[in-house]
């Protein structure tokens, strides 16, 4: 099969270029929306340009591959869910109710492989808190024998043998039904079937209409009869279980930036969602971003196409005297030859994050602070959530010799938050390890070892040549890194569990520019019902919209950039909805 991820970029100019939509990034909003503007039509690919400053696409999409290894790790986005119905689709072809995969039809020209992403077995999974190792399975062993399972967390008396997935249902349960206006419209979609054990039966559509107008219920309570949505989802949590209990949440949960003090209203859906039932999770076996290169290779079918890579968005102005015909004056910095040139656009989509916005020319008539006090409002009603990941390459699954896990991730309090154990080469036992998630707070611990100069030094193997290893010294991750990253898996896994020093590692930070994190969060207080909308055009006078995961309701996942990117379609350039997506599949906002 032809490798389709050999896609031609264009790092060069074209000066004075004249088109009618510029499409600033690269990433899967950017372009899932130059395939469906060329696809259907809208415009030649020749007015429809893509322009990103990074030598490749996808964005925070990143498979790569590490030598020894025939295999795909991922150092962004891993894995989708079956019921993003976008993604999905795109991935495995329509419909999606048909059971026999061989009579859906492909959307796309260039086949993905889906694939399980597996989540392991809680029975063989570590968890690694306060100093105590146990298995992920402990509190439902405990609740089978009538017991509750004690951890060294002093929770409240009935929050006592709850898991932290369970406690977080139970929260949200509690706060839901506190609600008469909830309970009237919606108590009989959520359940309570025994202690520890709730379900959520409810809808994108109902969550939708839930948010606005949910409140927290609780005399006594500072927030009593406050609008959930106005609530920090840290303010909210200690409120219900106390800060011991939060804290406990945090750490139990394997990700800080669940517990960040974001919009609890949109917290809820996310965590019942996700985090808190049994989702079903995919990823592709080509590299997870080959979902942004089959895009891609879609688009660049048509004559014309072209991703001009390596050239950088300073500013865009609206009056100028260099083109009648076209409204937006557009100055990019090409970075190999580091001089600037000018695009000309009558539409103008900003496939970006909120820190790429903010890199922006603040000053130009657009983003113009004395003027768009809304929209620079609006830009910052995300939290920039850091992430960072380290894969780490193994000359065997020592995991799978010593404790007989196969996949999944195991959990932290320790810095490195939570390790991933991804796969092995069948045909020499080489195998990657995700050595660390960070996030948040424990962005500062990593950042001290990360800026170091001596890097770690790769170490050839029978399968991987110095040769080919050397080729990617400029992604290793310090000395020091690597050195306290292995003495926390050690404390991790315990004692009794023999783990060798990796041969490679491949450190990435999205902490770095343009990105400025690796996914995003609603703060509480903003009306996430008029923001989103708001984004994808936000000035009336003006073509130019704002799409991307950052600003959708399913941030840090591909879908909502795909959502976003499609409503706008929809919305402004007078798009019918596909025939390959449901005429049921709610967008959002």
């Amino acid at each position: 099969m032809k490798n389709h991820k050999n896609i031609p970029l264009n790092n060069g100019m074209s000066r004075d270029m004249k088109i009618e939509v510029a499409i600033v990034g690269a990433g899967t909003s950017g372009l899932y929306t130059a395939f469906r503007l060329t696809q259907g039509n809208k415009y030649e690919a020749k007015d429809l340009q893509i322009f990103d400053m990074n030598s490749r696409i996808g964005g925070r999409l990143e498979s790569v591959k590490i030598p020894g290894m025939d295999f795909w790790g991922e150092l962004g986005g891993m894995r989708y869910l079956t019921s993003q119905e976008i993604v999905t689709t795109l991935i495995e072809g329509y419909p999606l109710s048909e059971s026999d995969l061989e009579k859906r039809t492909a959307v796309l020209d260039y086949p993905m492989t889906p694939i399980p992403f597996p989540m392991g077995d809680p029975a063989d999974l570590l968890m690694y808190l306060r100093k105590e190792r146990f298995k992920q399975d402990a509190w439902e062993v405990a609740q089978q024998k009538g017991q509750k399972f004690q951890t060294r967390f002093y929770l409240n008396q009935d929050d006592c043998g709850f898991s932290g997935d369970q406690l977080f249902n139970k929260i949200i349960y509690d706060v839901l039904m506190s609600d008469p206006w909830f309970v009237q419209k919606y108590g009989d979609k959520v359940f309570k079937y025994t202690t520890y054990r709730y379900e959520f039966q409810l809808t994108s559509r109902d969550w939708d209409d839930i948010k606005p107008n949910l409140e927290y219920r609780f005399v006594g309570s500072p927030y009593n009869n406050r609008k959930v949505n106005d609530i920090g989802f840290w303010n909210l949590i200690k409120d219900q279980v106390s800060q011991e209990g939060y804290v406990f949440l945090a750490n139990a949960g394997g990700y800080y930036s669940n517990t960040i003090n974001w919009n609890s209203a949109e917290a809820f859906p996310y965590m019942v969602g996700d985090f808190s039932s049994s989702p079903t999770y995919k990823t592709i076996e080509e590299g997870y971003d080959s979902i942004a290169y089959a895009l891609a290779n879609q688009y660049l079918m048509n004559e014309g196409a072209c991703i001009w890579s390596e050239n950088k968005l300073l500013t865009f102005n609206r009056e100028h005297v260099n083109s009648a015909t076209h409204k937006y004056e557009l100055v990019f910095l090409n970075l190999q030859s580091n001089e600037e040139w000018k695009v000309y656009a009558n539409t103008l989509i900003l496939g970006m994050p909120r820190q790429s916005l903010e890199l922006l020319d603040q000053n130009n008539f657009f983003f113009d602070t004395n003027i768009r006090e809304e929209l620079n409002e609006n830009i910052r009603s995300v939290i920039k959530e850091p992430a960072f990941k380290i894969l780490m390459g193994f000359e065997y699954p020592w995991w799978k010799k010593a404790l007989d896990i196969d996949s999944g991730h195991s959990i932290t309090d320790l810095p490195m938050r939570q390790c991933y154990y991804f796969g092995t080469d069948e045909n020499n036992d080489h195998s990657m390890l995700l050595g660390s998630y960070g996030d948040m707070e424990t962005e500062t611990f990593w950042k001290a070892l990360s800026d170091d100069k001596v890097l770690f030094e790769v170490r050839p193997t029978k399968s991987a040549s110095l040769l080919e290893l050397e080729e990617l010294n400029d992604v290793q991750a310090t000395q020091m890194m690597v050195n306290e990253l292995m003495n926390q898996l050690r404390e991790l896994h315990g004692p009794d569990v023999v783990i060798p020093d990796p041969y490679v590692t491949w450190f990435k930070d999205w902490t770095d520019a343009p990105f400025g994190a690796g996914y995003h969060a609603w703060k509480a207080g903003f009306s996430v019902k008029h923001v989103m909308p708001y984004m994808r055009k936000p000035l009336e006078e003006e073509a130019i919209h704002i799409i991307g995961e950052a600003y959708s309701d399913q941030q840090g996942w591909v879908e909502g950039a795909f959502c976003e990117a499609e409503k706008m379609l929809q919305e402004y350039f007078e798009m019918n909805r596909p025939e390959w997506l449901s005429p049921d599949y709610y967008l959002g906002w």
